[in-house]
């Protein structure tokens, strides 16, 4: 609905464009600083290192891609459409690996299964093989990467492919069963291409954090963009190899995005009206339910229960104390940072959806559109990108003041939280726009209509009628770039002032010397920290699996539960 005349954006809109301005100008100078850094380097990088970076890089979509799509997509089929022992707790606790980051279970790992660890000194003593009289999978590789990232990531698929499950009819189903279909058959033909963009969804999820992660990488030897990225720059003082390593990453993470995007254009879908019917769940009995069972239950041990029980074995015997001065340093940092990127992202991102809303345009939503492309690139290249415009900005502004006042204002916004700030909103604006979007898709616009005829302005519109409705959305949405920056390693390693360490750095640092004991202790703080929104989540996946009223339960139909 068009705005009346009297209405006029200026302030919403000039805060929208500024944030969205702020989002793609990463991407930019990232762009820029490549395409000015001359042939040489590239030259360089084609003779040496960049084949290894695409096979590595290429190797680990594909894997995490196949194993999270498997995973998630399974697990949300086996929890929704059928029933056998331990379902319920399982429907859960499939959230939970969310609440750690890749390289904490590469910390994990790495102790118990390691040459020295728990796994192959038992191995040896009970054989009595010595090193050299067996084999067993090297988890510093590749491969141990990728399962790294499957582990944590599948939650992803899990729950966008759940909500998309729950919420198809079983019509088509049930109508592909009467047509001779088996049940496995029904399943492929039926309910996963109607959940195809879902799934499709969270495995884009998955896979841009593959291609952001450092820390899992860095610290099991893989040689991939994200680890080139940062020797580049930190270690070699290569800018120019850092914007063109930085760049190829940059389009490999937007042309998976726009490929997805492309493949589910002309896809439609259409609710089943009044004909909804929940799919009746079928109750497993004997191999089959333990078959599910297993499915189901072997991710949340792998991807959470074992690192749980080696960060805390690690913890228990570490020198420093949880709650240590040291540490409280670590945590006070981590939460600042996390608390005033959460809240200054949150706010843009209200910003951007109130003008897109209220002043709707082509312009208002290319914003938006901007805006939201930050998930799609990954940490290091929005540091690399927001480094070098503010770090000539700086540089500029301090040439004026000495030349002009005597005044050296030193590095202002570079060796600043802010620029941390910055990068973090850029990184995460996407996922305080989606939650913008599904709390305000419930407000008809009419409501909109309503409120201007009774005098109601834009900003008494969304003081007193969209926020009470977008407050759990937006809390929600709090609450998880809160965490996601508590986790974020490659682009707090970059720009980190000076002797500002967080979490996961110290996390990350302890681990690179070998002191996984210690390691053991930020990491579990990350953890713990990670579970508020975990636990938000798992309210929200059991109030959808509640009785309703009169005795139907979500994901039963009216012919209740059939045996297989």
């Amino acid at each position: 609905m068009a705005p009346p005349p009297s209405a006029r954006p200026s302030l919403l809109a000039s805060i929208a464009w500024l944030a969205a301005a702020i989002c793609t100008l990463p991407m930019l100078a990232v762009a820029v600083a490549a395409l000015s850094g001359g042939l040489d380097t590239v030259r360089s990088l084609a003779d040496t290192v960049l084949l290894g970076f695409t096979v590595n890089t290429a190797w680990l979509v594909v894997i995490v891609g196949t194993g999270t799509a498997v995973i998630g997509t399974g697990a949300a089929w086996l929890v929704t459409a059928t029933r056998f022992p331990g379902h319920r707790v399982l429907e859960i606790a499939l959230a939970l690996p969310l609440t750690y980051p890749a390289y904490v279970l590469a910390y994990a790992y790495t102790d118990l299964l390691d040459h020295p660890g728990l796994v192959q000194s038992t191995l040896r003593d009970l054989t009595g093989w010595g090193p050299r009289d067996y084999w067993f999978p090297e988890i510093r590789s590749l491969g141990g990467a990728a399962a790294m990232l499957t582990f944590v990531l599948y939650p992803y698929v899990y729950l966008l492919a759940r909500a998309a499950f729950l919420r198809q009819s079983a019509t088509a189903y049930l109508a592909a069963r009467t047509l001779g279909q088996g049940p496995w058959q029904a399943f492929f033909r039926v309910s996963v291409p109607v959940a195809r963009p879902a799934i499709a969804g969270g495995v884009l999820l998955a896979l841009m954090e593959t291609l952001a992660d450092y820390g899992t990488v860095a610290y099991f030897g893989v040689r991939t963009f994200a680890t080139g990225i940062y020797q580049s720059y930190v270690s070699f003082f290569d800018r120019g190899a850092a914007a063109q390593l930085a760049l190829c990453l940059l389009v490999l993470a937007l042309t998976l995005a726009v490929l997805e995007q492309r493949q589910r254009r002309h896809i439609r879908h259409h609710d089943a009206g009044r004909r909804f019917e929940r799919i009746a769940p079928v109750r497993l009995t004997g191999r089959r339910a333990w078959g599910a069972f297993a499915f189901c239950f072997l991710p949340v041990l792998f991807g959470f229960l074992i690192p749980t029980l080696v960060l805390v074995d690690l913890a228990s015997g570490a020198d420093r104390l949880l709650m240590g001065p040291r540490y409280g340093q670590f945590l006070q940092n981590s939460v600042t940072l996390a608390g005033i990127a959460a809240v200054l992202t949150v706010g843009a991102a209200v910003a951007l959806g109130s003008n897109n809303r209220f002043f709707r345009s082509s312009r208002s939503q290319a914003a938006v559109r901007l805006a939201g492309v930050g998930y799609a690139v990954p940490g290091g290249v929005i540091a690399i990108g927001l480094l070098f415009p503010f770090a000539a900005f700086d540089n500029a502004l301090d040439a004026f003041m000495e030349a002009r006042f005597g005044i050296d204002t030193g590095l202002l916004i570079t060796g600043s939280i802010w620029l941390m700030v910055i990068a973090y909103m850029v990184r995460f604006m996407a996922i305080a726009l989606n939650a913008y979007d599904s709390g305000l898709a419930t407000v008809n616009p009419n409501v909109d209509a309503v409120a201007r005829t009774l005098g109601h302005g834009p900003a008494p519109m969304m003081r007193r009628v969209h926020l009470p409705i977008l407050r759990p959305s937006l809390l929600t949405a709090l609450l998880i770039v809160f965490v996601d920056v508590m986790k974020e390693l490659p682009a707090t390693l970059i720009l980190r002032p000076f002797n500002f360490d967080t979490l996961a750095v110290q996390a990350h640092r302890l681990a690179a010397d070998e002191r996984l004991a210690e390691a053991a202790v930020p990491s579990l703080m990350i953890g713990a920290v990670g579970l508020l929104p975990v636990a938000l989540l798992c309210w929200s996946l059991g109030r959808e699996s509640r009785p309703r009223p009169g005795g139907q339960q979500e994901g039963a139909g009216p012919e209740g539960q059939r045996t297989a």
